[in-house]
């Protein structure tokens, strides 16, 4: 199951304001926030 983690720089770190495994809503908040967002896509790796 994949999880976006949306991330807004702020002078020094990035700071995480939401993890999500909604894909639409991810990138609807990282453009209602702007500049200097980024959206990650984590998937977590199969168990053997």
């Amino acid at each position: 199951m994949t999880s976006y983690v949306v991330s807004a720089f702020e002078m020094p770190h990035w700071w995480t304001v939401l993890t999500t495994k909604d894909k639409e809503k991810a990138f609807a908040l990282a453009k209602e926030i702007g500049d200097k967002v980024q959206v990650e896509e984590i998937t977590p790796k199969a168990k053997r």
